[in-house]
C-alpha cells in the first residue's frame, strides 16, 4: 500500500513511513498507550499511530464531519486497522518532521514532531479563542508522538505525558516564542496533540517517567529537541532569527504608527538603521533586559517606579539612536509613571 518512503526505524523495528501529507509508524511490537486523539484515546493495545496534514479539502470536509469519522476513514485509506491505531492532525507540513532518539544503555526514546507556533501559539491561562459548542472543530499545530522500547504501566504512561508536555513547554520558551493572545511567552498551542506508547512486550518495567529519573530525562531531552527542531523546519524559528531586538519587542505588541507619526527625521533612513542595529548582540541584551522589566512589573514583582527608572538606565547603554528612541516609547507606554 505504501509507494512510500521508509524514514526511519526503531531498535525494536517500528516503521516510520512518509507519505506526502502523513507520517505513518506501523508498530513491530505490542504497545500500551494514551493519546489525545479522538481515536482510541484509551490504554488500548496499538498496531499504528499516524499524523497528518490537512489540506483544505480536508478542513472543509470535517466542519460537517464527525472528526473520529474522519479518522477511522483515514485508517482505512491507509490499510490498517482503525481498532488498533490512533490519529493525530495538523496543518504542519509533513516534510518538516523532526525524528529525535535519546538513549541510555538498553532504554530507548523517540519523539516524533511536527510544529507550527506563528498563528496559534498560546499561554496557559490566556483568554480563551474559542470555545466548543455543537461537535465545532478545531485543529491541532504542535503533535508530538513518543516512543520508547521499555513497558509503562497507566500511571507511568501518564506522567510521561506530563513530562512531555512540560518538556515542549521547555522548547518554546529557549525560542521566546510569544503567545499571539498576551504579552506572555507561549507554553504550546491552543490545539496540541499528544501520543505516548510503550512496549508491553519488553520485560523492562519501569515504574517512573518523571524529571527524577533516566526515563524522564529521555524523553524531556528528545521532545525538546525535535520541537525545537521542527518549529525551524515548518516557521523558520530558530535561535538565530530570535536573536533580534525588533523580534523580541513584537512580543508586547502596540501600536506602532503613532511612534512614527511622530518621529521628527527620515523614516526610511531610521528604519534602516534599525535593522541594522537590532541584530547587534548587545542591543539584543539590553532589550530583553528592558522586557524583563516589563514582565516583572506584570506579574507585581518590581514596582513600577523602580522598574521605570531602571530600564532608562539600561537604554542609555546602547549605542544606537534608533534602537533608545524605540526602547523609550516601550518603557514610556508599559511602564511609564503617567
Amino acid at each position: 500500500m505504501y509507494s512510500n518512503r521508509l524514514i526511519f526505524k526503531t531498535s525494536v523495528n517500528d516503521e516510520i513511513f512518509y507519505l506526502n501529507d502523513t507520517i505513518l509508524i506501523n508498530f513491530n511490537v505490542n504497545r500500551n498507550g494514551l493519546t489525545t486523539s479522538q481515536l482510541n484515546n484509551g490504554n488500548n493495545l496499538y498496531k499504528h499511530v499516524f499524523n497528518q496534514h490537512l489540506s483544505q479539502e480536508k478542513i472543509d470536509y470535517l466542519v460537517n464531519h464527525d472528526v473520529c469519522e474522519y479518522l477511522i476513514n483515514e485508517c482505512n485509506l491507509l490499510d490498517i486497522d482503525s481498532n488498533f491505531s490512533a490519529g493525530l492532525i495538523t496543518l504542519a507540513e509533513m516534510r518538516n518532521v523532526s525524528i529525535v532518539t535519546k538513549k541510555f544503555k538498553n532504554l530507548e526514546v523517540t519523539a516524533i514532531t511536527t510544529a507550527g507556533v506563528r498563528t496559534n501559539a498560546s499561554r496557559a491561562g490566556d483568554e480563551s479563542s474559542y470555545w466548543q459548542e455543537n461537535g465545532e472543530f478545531h485543529f491541532g499545530t504542535i503533535n508530538i508522538i513518543l516512543l520508547t522500547n521499555a513497558c509503562l504501566e497507566t500511571s507511568t504512561l501518564t506522567e510521561a505525558l506530563m513530562t512531555i508536555t512540560e518538556a515542549k513547554t521547555v522548547a518554546l520558551n529557549n525560542l521566546k516564542i510569544p503567545s499571539q493572545y498576551s504579552n506572555g511567552f507561549a507554553t504550546g498551542t491552543g490545539t496540541d496533540g499528544v501520543a505516548v506508547f510503550s512496549n508491553i512486550d519488553s520485560n523492562d518495567v519501569l515504574t517512573n517517567a518523571g524529571k527524577h529519573s533516566k526515563l524522564g530525562e529521555l524523553i524531556a531531552k528528545s521532545v525538546i529537541e525535535s520541537v525545537t527542531r521542527a518549529i525551524g523546519k515548518q516557521v523558520w524559528i530558530t535561535n538565530k532569527s530570535q536573536s533580534n531586538a525588533l523580534v523580541r519587542l513584537n512580543r508586547y505588541s502596540l501600536d506602532i504608527n503613532e511612534f512614527y507619526d511622530n518621529l521628527n527625521q527620515d523614516k526610511f533612513e531610521f528604519i534602516k538603521q534599525l535593522r541594522i542595529d537590532a541584530r547587534d548582540q548587545k542591543n539584543v541584551a539590553i532589550t530583553t533586559s528592558i522586557l524583563n522589566l516589563i514582565d516583572e512589573v506584570e506579574a507585581n514583582l518590581i514596582e513600577k517606579e523602580d522598574a521605570f527608572n531602571l530600564a532608562n538606565e539600561i537604554k542609555e547603554k546602547s549605542d544606537s539612536y534608533p534602537i533608545k528612541k524605540l526602547l523609550k516609547y516601550w518603557i514610556d507606554y508599559f511602564i511609564g509613571l503617567n
